[in-house]
């Protein structure tokens, strides 16, 4: 059907005759055949956000509707694509037409030409139902891209294809209950607004581990957890991010740059495709999806972006892969919400925000967990959800970090402060919290060490003593503290430095085992406790703190994973050290 544009307010555009669209249809806007979508119904008047630049747009120009809602198109060739935020394939568009993306422009998201190696998993004769695997497809060295059966369908395998084809081409046919038979492609569509169904949600008792060790060992986050890292301009968002997406243990990334500088994506188009991806060995980019709706693209598809993120997230979670999705910024992503709002005339909120914020950003969050999948095998797959905050002048009072704070269970609080210290990452211990800590316990006792947690919270501890010392010594200076409150302040700096200071950009420094973690802060509590007994013992400060141990301490940062045995011979050499000590001083240490 057919209606006329009666009023253009930015990527606002009112049209009349539209009686028969429903909420959140796609029409295509004028001669020119700009996407938008059907955001609000008055009557036969609609208004619609475009997605495009609506310049140059006037009364009585046509819209038509497509009849279907926002959808994102998946099968194989998602992987390594780089997408703006109504899932337009970047690459391929520059390739047809040049460096400026032309309005109104119709490109697949997936190539329709290039053939795949489609394998068989199902045999004629097979039932199958909605989400098992017919088929798999090798769709990058790194990832096995697995085709299941579309939403709906349920029935008995009447043939099945082996060998090369497109993602149109038919793979398998099913004859379903009622007699009729189904073409199945590579090829599916789902809706973007609406989560893709599952059979059951996990718990999250499983970490996903990053290899940055303010968050493994303080702050972590479990498979198919969510996770917020707000923080002022400069403090180091994006970095915290991009080390994510490097080194989190999930089988595929989905970045999405919503609304952030050019810069920063360029940052990531120029490093994942050089970066070694580290199980495998194989560039980054062969895992990972990118959407890039950076500041100076149309505003409304910014909007659009987080669901088209999390509905490709969502399909790679049903085929069983644990998915990290990240989300740079959700501050921008709200602001084209305001700007959408206020061009319909809604009531605001506090700031000029909807009413619904809170509602909007629990919806894309909702949607990130561990669950067991559509289909017959009881397949695992999770979401993780991490979302950059970027609140204006760090004030995180402000509503998009106070609505985030409310749903995230993971809060990496970010400070300029420790930025301006040149500390990175600049997440600040004694306002970040993490409340997987309990529930990841098990798994961490487990898998890593039998007094994981003892550690963790006594290092913890270390740090918060160490802030309450740090007033009095402002106030009255460190010599009026008691040496055991000067060795506390000592094992806090190392603990700061030597274990929480992490080089993203040192090969060695910016990924670290768990195993490797629990051996250096075992190795700076045991020059804490080798200390206070040496003290005890009647040892010199001065000797205590000038341990020529401490230096290889400081080190063990940069001992590669493949030497471990290195921070043994450390732990070894720190307790003959103290021994002597403690010898002088009378006490033998133990």
């Amino acid at each position: 059907m057919q209606g006329k544009i009666v009023k253009v307010s930015g990527p606002l555009v009112i049209a009349e005759g539209m009686a028969d669209v429903k909420m959140f249809d796609v029409v295509r806007v004028s001669d020119k055949r700009l996407i938008g979508e059907v955001i609000e119904l008055r009557g036969d008047r609609a208004s619609i956000q475009v997605y495009e630049e609506t310049a140059g747009l006037g009364p009585g120009e046509p819209v038509e509707s497509t009849g279907a809602p926002l959808s994102v198109e998946l099968g194989p060739g998602l992987i390594e694509s780089i997408y703006d935020g109504i899932q337009r394939p970047l690459t391929t568009i520059r390739d047809t037409v040049g460096d400026r993306i032309p309005r109104g422009i119709e490109v697949p998201a997936l190539d329709r030409n290039k053939k795949w190696d489609f394998v068989p998993r199902v045999k004629v004769g097979d039932y199958v139902t909605t989400g098992d695997i017919i088929g798999v497809v090798q769709e990058t060295t790194i990832v096995e891209h697995r085709i299941m059966v579309p939403a709906g369908i349920e029935g008995t395998v009447e043939w099945i294809y082996q060998g090369e084809a497109t993602v149109v081409e038919p793979v398998a046919r099913v004859k379903l209950k009622d007699g009729t038979v189904k073409e199945l492609t590579m090829l599916q569509k789902t809706p973007v607004r609406i989560g893709r169904r599952y059979k059951e949600k996990l718990a999250p008792n499983i970490p996903m581990l990053t290899g940055q060790r303010v968050i493994d060992t303080f702050f972590p986050v479990a498979k198919g957890g969510v996770a917020a890292v707000p923080g002022p301009f400069g403090s180091g968002k994006t970095v915290v991010q991009h080390q994510l997406a490097k080194w989190a243990d999930a089988d595929i990334i989905v970045y999405v740059g919503c609304g952030e500088r050019g810069n920063e994506m360029t940052d990531v188009l120029m490093e994942f495709p050089v970066l070694k991806d580290p199980k495998s060995g194989e560039p980054l980019m062969k895992r990972t999806v990118l959407i890039a709706n950076t500041s100076d693209m149309p505003v409304a598809a910014r909007e659009a972006s987080i669901y088209t993120g999390i509905t490709i997230a969502e399909y790679f979670r049903d085929m069983g892969y644990s998915v990290a999705i990240m989300a740079d910024s959700t501050s921008r992503w709200a602001e084209a919400l305001r700007e959408m709002s206020g061009r319909l005339e809604e009531m605001p909120g506090e700031e000029g925000y909807p009413a619904y914020l809170a509602s909007r950003l629990a919806e894309f969050y909702e949607r990130a967990g561990r669950v067991v999948c559509l289909g017959s095998d009881g397949r695992e797959g999770a979401i993780t959800a991490i979302g950059a905050v970027s609140p204006p002048g760090g004030d995180i009072s402000e509503p998009v970090t106070q609505s985030t704070l409310r749903i995230v269970k993971v809060f990496w609080g970010l400070d300029a402060a420790l930025a301006y210290r040149r500390h990175f990452p600049a997440i600040n211990w004694l306002l970040s919290y993490s409340l997987y800590t309990d529930r990841l316990s098990e798994w961490m006792e487990q898998n890593v060490a039998n007094d994981w947690d003892e550690v963790r919270l006594e290092a913890m501890r270390i740090l918060q003593e160490e802030s309450e010392l740090e007033e009095i010594v402002r106030l009255v200076g460190v010599d009026a503290l008691s040496l055991k409150d000067r060795i506390t302040l000592e094992t806090a700096k190392s603990i700061r430095e030597d274990y929480l200071h992490q080089n993203a950009f040192h090969e060695v420094d910016t990924y670290t085992s768990m195993k490797k973690q629990y051996k250096m802060i075992k190795l700076i509590l045991e020059f804490h406790h080798g200390a206070q007994r040496a003290l005890e013992a009647g040892a010199e400060f001065s000797s205590i703190i000038s341990f020529p141990v401490r230096e290889r301490i400081g080190r063990a940062k940069y001992v590669p994973e493949t030497e471990l045995d290195t921070l043994d011979e450390i732990m070894q050499e720190l307790q003959e050290q103290i021994n002597s000590l403690t010898q002088e001083g009378g006490l033998q240490y133990a």
